[in-house]
């Protein structure tokens, strides 16, 4: 085993190096050549995603932007908030963190980017609307084939390897709370975790987005208020907090082996896992919703990104920090709920074993339906779906009796190979984003909510929906 992990690991060290090359430099570049949106919206992010959804042609209500945001929020907010913070800040040192915030800033317009092209490619399907990366890959750049990889992997990506580290977690964190050891125990919590996701996914993306809606905001929102007790209790270390951040990110100061590699490094890989800007994940959940322009969801999917990281993972980060962490040997929900329980006490251990709980098992079906997804892309057929299903039900139990390293280092790998693929589809195509951001901006400078049709830009080709229907009175283009 520890054979496969260092092989594994060698081949991550190799060509991560590729992949960050590409989602900084992408990243740079949309901020730039979108007059930094993700800074400017920000009003408009949140003025969005409280809007009601659009009625589909059959008369019912589509999934609303909030209700889309919070399937994209499950699968992200989950163990990459609570043990991939863990391990970036135990192997690569305080100064990951200084990187997940860089690499959110910047992803922050790549979610923008493609998620505004999920919702323009998005087709018509039994519950409302699908889309996601493979599907402006077909209509967008007419290559099948690319999309048919692209569908691939991320179907390996989340329904297999995301998820089985979602199980590994939960099993991770209930053995520091319970304090059981060996496989039976463990084999026990992946049964019921697996029963669990199976009474779900079955449901369709109603259900898992019901769920989402209801668990993510409940489970974050303690967890936050936690974190920020941590904070006002330490408040006199937090200066110090930060110097040692940016000092180790810089190696001014180094705190681990490696010094800047290690924590530029980890800090960008676990980044990515945490936030998903640029993976080509979250547009498959952005395209489902039902609204008035595309634009809108891809300014809501780039507020994810900061709900994510520059919230969500900086109170893991602060919790960590302000406990006087060791650094060298790599920890995951056990780092955080060591620290939370030394700060707050011993109960708080229980508290986050369940939190870990609820948020990856939340990650867990938002990764599946970015699976069902892409499956659909590949074949129409029910047969493959069920047999889709209760392989990701496999995995989640494989995932709960695996080894924590090697789950960890076959994602990354992955998450790396589907990253690459979405981001070389996004530069031909980001041409066609910066066009709809235009047609939106003119349409809010004279005052009036953005609605698009696709008649408005004609030389955009492959557009599959959002022609004109009348809607409360009004033209409305959601399809």
């Amino acid at each position: 085993m520890d054979a496969s992990i260092d092989a594994v690991t060698r081949i991550n060290d190799i060509y991560w190096y590729g992949v960050i090359v590409l989602l900084v430099g992408l990243g740079a570049y949309f901020t730039v050549w979108s007059r930094f949106v993700q800074f400017r919206l920000i009003p408009d992010m949140l003025r969005s995603i409280v809007e009601r959804a659009e009625l589909l042609p059959d008369g019912t209500r589509g999934i609303s932007a909030f209700r889309a945001f919070s399937v994209s929020a499950a699968a992200r907010v989950g163990t990459g908030n609570i043990v991939g913070v863990g391990i970036a800040i135990s192997v690569g040192g305080p100064g990951a963190v200084f990187w997940m915030w860089t690499m959110a800033v910047l992803g922050a317009a790549s979610a923008f980017i493609e998620s505004t092209l999920a919702q323009l490619y998005k087709v018509r399907d039994r519950d409302g609307f699908r889309g996601g990366p493979a599907y402006y890959m077909l209509h967008g750049l007419r290559r099948r084939w690319m999309g048919a990889i692209f569908a691939v992997v991320i179907t390996l990506t989340y329904g297999f390897a995301f998820n089985a580290v979602q199980a590994n977690a939960i099993v991770d964190a209930a053995s520091e709370s319970i304090g059981f050891e060996g496989h039976g125990p463990a084999a026990l919590v992946g049964l019921g975790i697996s029963v669990l996701v199976a009474a779900v996914i079955f449901g369709g993306i109603r259900r898992i987005s019901v769920v989402s809606e209801i668990l993510v905001p409940l489970v974050a929102s303690a967890y936050i208020v936690l974190g920020l007790l941590v904070v006002v209790l330490n408040i006199g270390e937090v200066p110090r907090m930060f110097q040692l951040i940016v000092e180790d990110a810089f190696g001014i100061r180094e705190v681990v082996s490696g010094g800047f590699g290690a924590a530029f490094m980890y800090g960008v890989r676990r980044g990515l896992f945490s936030n998903e800007a640029g993976m080509g994940s979250a547009p498959n959940a952005g395209a489902t919703a039902a609204v008035s322009h595309p634009v809108k969801q891809g300014l809501v999917q780039s507020l994810g990104v900061y709900f994510d990281t520059l919230l969500i993972c900086s109170i893991t980060a602060f919790i960590i920090l302000l406990s006087d962490p060791e650094y060298g040997t790599p920890a995951g929900a056990s780092l955080t709920q060591n620290a939370l329980a030394a700060q707050l006490g011993g109960w708080t251990v229980h508290f986050l074993a369940i939190a870990i709980l609820l948020l990856a098992f939340t990650s867990v079906i938002g990764n599946y339906y970015y699976g069902e997804v892409n499956v659909e892309f590949l074949t129409g057929s029910p047969g493959a779906l069920r047999g889709y299903r209760l392989l990701v039900v496999a995995c989640v139990f494989g995932g709960a009796i695996g080894s924590l390293p090697i789950v960890w280092e076959l994602a990354d790998l992955t998450m790396g190979v589907m990253a690459t693929v979405n981001l070389l589809a996004l530069m031909p195509l980001s041409g066609v984003a910066f066009a709809l951001f235009a047609h939106y901006s003119r349409q809010r400078k004279q005052g009036i909510d953005p609605v698009f049709h696709r008649a408005d830009l004609p030389e955009i080709r492959g557009v599959q929906v959002w022609e004109e229907t009348a809607t409360h009175g009004r033209m409305s283009e959601h399809g």
